[in-house]
């Protein structure tokens, strides 16, 4: 248990170091400048918690009205790195060619009372729904393409082109 809420503290630090720096960087105008410039956020992850990525993505979503937010993936974006991944300004999201992009359904676990297992299961059901409504936001897919990947109960793996094919990026490097 210790070694669990030692490594939610740090993604949830990440995050905030995350969040902090998209919120100064997309703030930051030249003299003159209507917009701040592009901000590059490279991506590299096995995913993490949807709390951090809700965040993150909210946060993006809010910067874009001051700048435009390149999203570039390199090595593997997997999980909650693929909405992040997604949620870069329209045309101007790239994948590494050999990246590989992971998609899946919400993860957790809980032990407990009943009561307390099928409030954890609305919530997990709750940040699903949300998952697959912010995907379909972002990309070509509609909320029903997205349920068909993820009801196939295990870890959906894309090539960049497959995942170009869907909307999560624009273009390979």
């Amino acid at each position: 248990k210790a070694e669990a809420a030692e490594e939610s503290s740090k993604d949830e630090e990440k995050a905030a170091d995350l969040i902090s720096a998209l919120l100064v960087l997309s703030q930051q105008k030249k003299e003159g400048q209507e917009r701040a410039d592009d901000i590059k956020l490279y991506v590299s992850t096995y995913g993490g918690s949807a709390d951090e990525m809700f965040s993150i993505y909210d946060v993006m979503c809010y910067c874009k009205q001051f700048c435009d937010i390149e999203t570039i993936g390199l090595g593997k974006v997997m999980s909650a790195g693929t909405l992040i991944l997604a949620s870069g300004t329209k045309g101007k999201r790239k994948l590494g060619r050999h990246c590989r992009v992971m998609i899946h359904s919400v993860n957790g676990g809980s032990i407990g009372e009943l009561h307390n297992l099928e409030n954890e299961m609305e919530q997990m059901k709750g940040l699903q729904d949300n998952y697959i409504q912010c995907l379909s936001t972002e990309t070509h897919m509609t909320k029903r393409q997205i349920q068909s990947l993820i009801n196939k109960k295990i870890n959906v793996y894309l090539s960049s082109e497959e995942a170009i094919a869907k909307g999560l990026a624009d273009e390979v490097l």
